[in-house]
């Protein structure tokens, strides 16, 4: 028992004696967290970048749908019989081309009251010239011919349909032998060469945007392709629901690859600055107050935090509007436990 007793006091001793030398002893890896005694002094390992000056777009990028330039509903003027239909849904067509004709019946009413007008002005005019005809009878005549002759016009081009533009047949709602019954229109033939877009942007750009400028366009739909617009014109008026304005942007679009309805991104760029540029994991966020700072490396390896203004965030960069100059060194790792002044041991 005695044996037993004298051990456990011989280990106790061994333990506290191995405690008590830890304590006068023991330190940390140079930078790293003090274990067990380590010195609270020692340099932290941090690495480093330097500021330089870089062009820094200044843009912004909207969503938005594409749209035709322009949309035409071919229609008659008057209800009557469809009797040939020539294009499809679909079909490119060219302006003047003929889409549909409507019965002629009229027309060819009109047209043989217009051959008799005519005829009987010319008839009219040489005994007025000769003197066997009264003036106002003559101008009778002539008024009468002019109207049949308006009343032709009209009827013709609302038998023969034409296409008002150069564009793409988008809908057809009518068959061979349907009454038009001036409800939906027979076709609709929208311009996709150009095509527009329509950008609302917030009213903080409103005066940075000008008519001509340049706008990369790219289309879910076409990965990997971007299209150059320009800023055709700027409706001048802010919703004061949304605090955005309309601008128009047009695309010329010449190999008809974007069509309406496709969903869009509108990548407007106002200016370049010319500005210090810091990597992102720099930027020290000050907790409560919102002010950004960065440690920047002073000559005798100690830091100073500087509260700095930030610009624009691109890829894995900041740019600084205020607070850094070219050729500062700037802490970008290792910065989260330093204070002013603290030591520092580059390690990049």
């Amino acid at each position: 028992m005695k044996t037993n007793v004298k051990i456990f006091l011989c280990a106790a001793t061994a333990l506290l004696s191995v405690s008590c030398g830890s304590r006068k002893g023991g330190s940390a890896a140079p930078g790293g967290p003090m274990m067990m005694g380590g010195d609270p002094n020692a340099p932290t390992n941090v690495e480093i970048a330097v500021t330089e000056y870089r062009d820094v777009p200044q843009d912004e990028t909207y969503s938005t749908t594409v749209q035709a330039y322009a949309v035409n509903n071919v229609v008659p003027q008057a209800g009557s019989r469809i009797k040939r239909i020539n294009v499809e849904v679909g079909d490119f067509v060219s302006k003047g081309q003929i889409l549909a004709e409507m019965d002629q019946t009229s027309l060819e009413q009109t047209k043989l009251k217009l051959d008799n007008d005519a005829l009987e002005l010319s008839r009219l005019k040489e005994l007025y010239e000769a003197g066997a005809l009264s003036k106002s009878d003559y101008e009778a005549m002539q008024l009468s011919y002019n109207v049949s002759n308006s009343q032709y016009q009209n009827l013709v081009e609302n038998t023969i349909l034409r296409s008002p533009l150069t564009g793409v047949i988008t809908a057809r709602n009518y068959d061979v032998g349907d009454m038009y019954a001036m409800s939906s229109p027979i076709y609709v033939v929208q311009q996709i060469t150009p095509v527009k877009l329509l950008v609302a942007m917030s009213e903080t750009d409103y005066t940075k945007v000008k008519k001509g400028d340049s706008v990369d366009i790219t289309a879910d739909a076409i990965p990997g392709r971007t299209f150059v617009g320009k800023v055709n014109r700027i409706y001048p008026v802010i919703d004061p629901a949304s605090h955005t304005f309309t601008a128009e942007v047009v695309v010329p679009n010449n190999d008809r690859a974007l069509r309406p309805g496709m969903f869009a991104r509108a990548k407007v760029t106002f200016a370049i600055n010319h500005s210090i540029v810091v990597p992102d994991i720099a930027i020290v966020k000050q907790q409560g107050s919102g002010q950004k700072s960065v440690f920047v490396l002073n000559g005798d390896n100690t830091v100073t935090s500087r509260i700095v203004t930030l610009g624009r965030h691109t890829g894995s960069d900041y740019e600084i509007l205020e607070g850094l100059d070219e050729g500062e060194k700037i802490v970008t790792k290792g910065h989260t436990s330093l204070r002013n002044g603290s030591e520092v041991n580059v390690i990049n």
